[in-house]
C-alpha cells in the first residue's frame, strides 16, 4: 500500500466504516469475555464506553481498542481468575477484573508521561515473538475446553482430575500456585490427547465453524469486508442452536440494563451501567498479589508495557503503509484513558486490536470519529443483543482459536531462530505458557541479560 498520510475527514465515510466495525466485531466481543472468565455477555456491556474513550485520547485514525486475546489472558493470569470465582462467584470477580483495569490504566498514563514509550521499542525481537507465541498457547489452552466438550471447562477439569495427571495438576496449585499455565497446558494435552471424551455436537461444531472462519473468505464475494466470515459462522451456530435445543453451553441469558441507570449528559442519555467506586476500592486486587502493593505496581506495569507492545506494532505498520506519524507517549496515555474507563464499567484491561483497526482502515475509515460510531452503536443496540443467548460457546470458542492456531502449531518466527536467540525466544514462549504471561515476559528479559553476560566477547585482531 503507497505512502499517502493521514485520510482526509470525511464524516459519512467515518459513519459507515463504524458501522461495519460495530457489526463484525460483536462476535469477538463476546469470546474474548470467555477468555476472562466472565459471562460471555459482558463482553457486549462493557467495549463501549472503553473504545468511545480511546477515540477521544488517540492520535490514530484507524487504531481500534478492546479486550484481546492476549488482555483477557493476561488479566485472567495474573487473578487467577478460575480459583477466584469458584471461591467468591462471577460478581466478586468482575470488581476484582475492573479494579486491575484501573491498575493497568493508571500505570499505562504514569509510563506515557515518564517517556517509557519510545524505551519499549527497545525490547528484543525474540523476546517479543516468545511471548507472542507462549500467549498464543495459553490462548488455545482457554478456547479449546469450551470448543471440545459439551460443558466446556468444567467438564474437562472433572475428566482431567480423575485421570494420572490429577497428581501432577495438584502438585502445581500446591507448590507453585503462580504457574497457573502449568495447569492449563497439563488440560490442553489432556484434551487433545483424549478425543473419545470430546462432545458428539459441541466437537463436530467447533471444528467446522473453526475451519470456516479461517479459510470462508475465500468463498465469499470480495466485496464483503474482512469479518463476514465470522458473522456468518456465529448466525448459522445460533440458528441450529435454536432449532434443535444445543445441548452444550451458550452465551445464556443477557440480562436487560436498569431503565435508571446510564449517564446523563444533558439531554442525552448513555445507557451504560458502571460498577460502584466503593466496590472498586474494596476488590482485594492487592491480595492476589501476595498483600504487597510493590509487586502489584510491577505486574499492573508490566501489563501495561506488554499491552502497548501491541500499539507499537499497529501503530508502526500504518506509519509504514499509510505515512500516519505517531506518538509513543500519546498512545501509551491513551491505552491508560480506555483502561480506566474500562475499569469503572467492569471490563478486563484493553490494548490496541490489529484485526479490528485493519478492517478500520479497508472500510475507509478517515479519523477518530468512526471507532467513537462503533462504540456508540455497541451501547446503544445492547437491549436488541438478547438474540445471541442461544449462541454455542463452542461457536465463539472456533473465532479465538482461528485467530491463533496457526502460529501455535507453525511458529515461523521461532523455527527460524538459531543460537542464543533461538534460546531466548523458545525459553520466553515456554516460561510464558508455563507460568504467566507476566511471570514469562520476566523470564525472558533475564535470558536476554544472562546470554548477553556469557556470550563470548568476538577478539581483535
Amino acid at each position: 500500500m503507497a505512502t499517502t498520510g493521514p485520510p482526509k475527514f470525511n464524516p459519512v465515510r467515518d459513519i459507515i466504516a463504524g458501522t461495519i466495525m460495530a457489526a463484525t466485531s460483536v462476535p469477538q466481543l463476546v469470546a474474548y469475555a470467555q477468555g476472562v472468565g466472565y459471562a460471555s455477555w459482558r463482553g457486549l456491556a462493557t467495549a463501549g464506553p472503553s473504545l468511545f474513550a480511546w477515540g477521544l485520547a488517540t492520535g490514530s485514525p484507524f487504531m481500534s481498542c478492546g479486550v484481546t486475546s492476549i488482555t483477557a489472558l493476561m488479566a485472567k493470569a495474573d487473578l487467577d481468575g478460575e480459583s477466584y470465582v469458584a471461591e467468591h462467584g462471577e460478581e466478586a470477580y468482575v470488581n476484582l477484573v475492573a479494579a486491575y483495569s484501573l491498575w493497568v490504566g493508571a500505570c499505562s498514563a504514569i509510563l506515557g508521561l515518564v517517556g517509557f514509550g519510545k524505551l519499549a521499542g527497545m525490547v528484543p525481537s525474540n523476546v517479543r515473538k516468545g511471548f507472542k507465541w507462549g500467549c498464543a498457547v495459553g490462548v488455545v489452552a482457554s478456547a479449546l475446553p469450551n470448543g471440545l466438550f459439551t460443558k466446556g471447562s468444567g467438564e474437562l477439569k472433572a475428566k482431567v482430575a480423575e485421570s494420572a495427571f490429577a497428581g501432577f495438576v495438584t502438585f502445581m496449585k500446591t507448590n507453585a500456585p503462580a504457574a497457573t499455565g502449568a495447569v492449563s497446558v497439563t488440560n490442553l494435552f489432556y484434551a487433545i490427547t483424549h478425543p473419545g471424551d470430546w462432545g458428539m455436537i459441541a466437537a463436530p461444531l467447533f471444528i467446522v465453524c473453526t475451519a470456516f472462519v479461517m479459510k470462508g473468505s475465500k468463498y465469499l464475494p470480495k466485496s464483503f469486508p474482512p469479518g463476514t466470515e465470522v458473522i456468518i459462522a456465529t448466525a448459522l451456530a445460533t440458528l441450529m442452536s435454536m432449532k434443535f435445543d444445543y445441548p452444550g453451553n451458550v452465551v445464556g441469558e443477557i440480562p436487560q440494563l436498569d431503565p435508571d441507570a446510564g449517564l446523563n449528559l444533558g439531554p442525552i442519555k448513555i445507557p451504560i451501567s458502571m460498577l460502584n467506586p466503593k466496590d472498586l476500592m474494596e476488590a482485594p486486587v492487592v491480595e492476589r498479589f501476595g498483600g504487597s502493593y510493590v509487586t502489584l505496581i510491577i505486574s499492573a506495569s508490566l501489563f501495561a508495557a506488554v499491552n502497548f507492545l501491541s500499539i507499537m506494532g499497529i501503530a508502526s505498520g500504518f506509519e509504514a503503509e499509510n505515512g500516519i506519524k505517531w506518538s509513543a507517549p500519546r498512545e501509551l496515555i491513551s491505552q491508560g484513558v480506555a483502561c480506566i474507563t474500562a475499569g469503572f464499567c467492569g471490563s478486563a484491561p484493553v490494548s490496541g486490536s490489529m484485526s479490528r483497526s485493519l478492517v478500520s482502515r479497508m472500510a475507509g475509515t478517515t479519523s477518530q470519529m468512526s471507532c467513537m460510531v462503533t462504540a456508540l452503536l455497541w451501547i446503544y443496540m445492547m437491549p436488541y443483543m438478547t438474540i445471541m443467548s442461544p449462541t454455542p460457546q463452542a461457536a465463539l470458542s472456533a473465532v479465538i482459536m482461528s485467530a491463533v492456531v496457526k502460529s501455535v502449531v507453525f511458529p515461523k518466527d521461532l523455527m527460524a531462530m538459531k543460537g542464543t536467540d533461538a534460546i531466548i525466544g523458545w525459553g520466553t514462549g515456554v516460561g510464558t505458557a508455563v507460568t504467566s504471561p507476566t511471570l514469562g515476559f520476566g523470564i525472558g528479559l533475564i535470558l536476554v541479560a544472562v546470554t548477553s553476560v556469557l556470550k563470548p566477547k568476538s577478539k581483535k585482531d
